[in-house]
């Protein structure tokens, strides 16, 4: 009997990559993107690099996590046991969970260990997973922010039209109401009515106005409002449904399985959208897809289209991929864009081509850590 691979060496990297244009919503700027990356060598020779990432802060407090606490009881483990690692790591860290720090420590390592597997196996990420659809609808997300105007916001969106993207991303949250209906009448009368859009209030309203945005939204023939209200208030969304026949949206502000399956047992939402990097990795994940599927409701996570277009790929009920280039600086592989549709790549691990000599040069923090 062969003897069963395990974790010699971990090495933890931070590279902070600014964000390609200015970006702003209803409660904050995209600063910088720090980006955590995680690489574990095992026993066999093989490698596999996870990351994760934050809009600004919290990045060094990730890796401090994974330093200090996470990454060397990875030492000497079998990487095939996910779930065991995933559910020790989580309980090793009990008092500091559910929470986004815990989290995104948690899905450096899970995407890790699902890259090593797959990279084993000789598998693409989305075939390992079920190989459920070999292409995704794509909106763009890369446009659209709260500061641009009407006329901005009309060139933008045509400009994605004629790209080919199937559908954009609108923030809302202006000041009064009439701003967010006059930039978007603006936009829906610009793109007609066979192009989607979907609106991102990132919890910016409070429970009555929220009824009434949304009551003023009505006729513009929205894919959905996102975020309406704190994440918290999950009684507020499932009040906000009944009042509205626009589609509610939430789950990049979730940290945990439960937190999901409290929107989807209260009908408080109607599409799902788990951020891996935020949920804590890819076992968690693929949780949240399968659990929405049990609800008949879509997924469409947030951000992160480089890995999400394979997790994508890999179940039934997701609907879309959200377009917003993200780690372009750092990698030599590129996410495949053609008709309206993402394709998940057919290299064997998460998909990704780091370029390690890149990062080397931008690196602001590089940890080894092994026996």
């Amino acid at each position: 009997m062969s003897t069963p691979p395990h974790i010699e060496s971990i090495r933890l990297r931070q590279v902070n990559l600014p964000p390609k244009v200015v970006r702003t919503d209803a409660i904050q700027s995209f600063v910088t993107q720090e980006t955590l990356l995680l690489t574990l060598r095992c026993s066999d020779g093989i490698e596999g690099t996870g990351y994760a990432y934050t809009i600004g802060t919290g990045g060094s407090s990730v890796l401090a996590l994974l330093k200090d606490h996470l990454a060397p009881r990875l030492l000497g483990r079998n990487p095939l046991h996910l779930e065991a690692i995933w559910k020790d790591l989580f309980y090793s860290t009990h008092a500091t969970a559910v929470g986004a720090i815990t989290s995104l420590a948690l899905a450096c390592v899970d995407t890790a260990l699902w890259d090593w597997r797959a990279r084993k196996l000789n598998l693409p990420l989305w075939q390992l997973l079920g190989g459920a659809q070999a292409r995704v609808p794509v909106y763009t997300t890369e446009g659209g922010w709260l500061h641009l105007s009407a006329d901005e916001l009309v060139d933008q969106t045509l400009a994605a039209k004629a790209e080919g993207f199937r559908g954009a991303k609108i923030k809302v949250g202006r000041p009064h109401v009439s701003e967010d209906v006059a930039r978007l009448s603006a936009v829906r009368a610009a793109v007609g009515s066979g192009f989607e859009i979907m609106t991102d209030a990132n919890q910016g309203f409070n429970r009555p106005e929220v009824v009434r945005r949304a009551a003023a939204f009505e006729g513009l023939d929205l894919a959905w409002l996102e975020e309406p209200l704190p994440a918290e208030d999950v009684a507020g969304h499932r009040q906000l449904r009944e009042h509205t026949p626009i589609p509610i949206a939430v789950g990049e502000s979730m940290y945990h399985l439960s937190q999901f399956r409290e929107y989807l047992e209260q009908g408080a939402c109607s599409i799902v959208q788990p951020d891996v990097a935020r949920i804590g990795g890819i076992t968690p994940w693929v949780k949240v897809a399968h659990l929405a599927e049990g609800f008949n409701v879509p997924v469409c996570p947030h951000f992160l289209m480089e890995l999400h277009v394979s997790l994508c790929a890999g179940v039934p009920n997701a609907a879309w991929v959200e377009y917003i280039p993200q780690l372009d600086d750092i990698t030599t592989s590129r996410i495949r864009v053609e008709g309206g549709y993402a394709y998940p790549p057919d290299t064997p691990g998460l998909g990704l081509e780091w370029d390690w000599p890149v990062i080397g040069k931008r690196q602001i923090a590089d940890v080894k850590i092994d026996h």
